[in-house]
């Protein structure tokens, strides 16, 4: 799993705000951005960031098109052509789930009010 639990970065003043003003990414979580329809690339900036972070850029079918690993604060992402959407997620994540170029990312929408349950081990 890439991300458990992922923000929605919102219309054009939530997309320019992101992770803007956090000291950190909680592990299992992300934020997600989308492309306007007519751009035809992406590209995120680490300006005022304070932690470095993992992009994930996605093209059609959410397909994984490319991954900026550790990206730290002051820098900039790539410039993706084809890309539509971008998850900027902890840095590390995109290693630790094992998510490579070509991959396709499945987004399901969270359970409300779901918490796991603890089963005892017998009597």
């Amino acid at each position: 799993m890439l991300c458990a639990r992922l923000e929605n970065a919102g219309g054009l003043s939530g997309q320019s705000r992101g992770l803007l003003g956090r000291d950190r990414l909680e592990p299992g979580t992300g934020m997600l951005f989308e492309n306007g329809r007519f751009t035809p690339f992406m590209w995120m900036h680490m300006l005022f960031m304070r932690f470095a972070i993992d992009i994930v850029f996605l093209g059609r079918g959410n397909t994984v098109v490319k991954i900026n690993r550790r990206l730290k604060p002051w820098h900039f992402s790539s410039i993706v052509f084809g890309a539509s959407r971008a998850l900027e997620l902890p840095a590390g994540a995109a290693d630790e789930s094992s998510t490579q170029v070509g991959d396709q990312i499945t987004f399901e929408p969270a359970v409300v009010g779901f918490e796991p349950i603890t089963i005892p081990d017998g009597p």
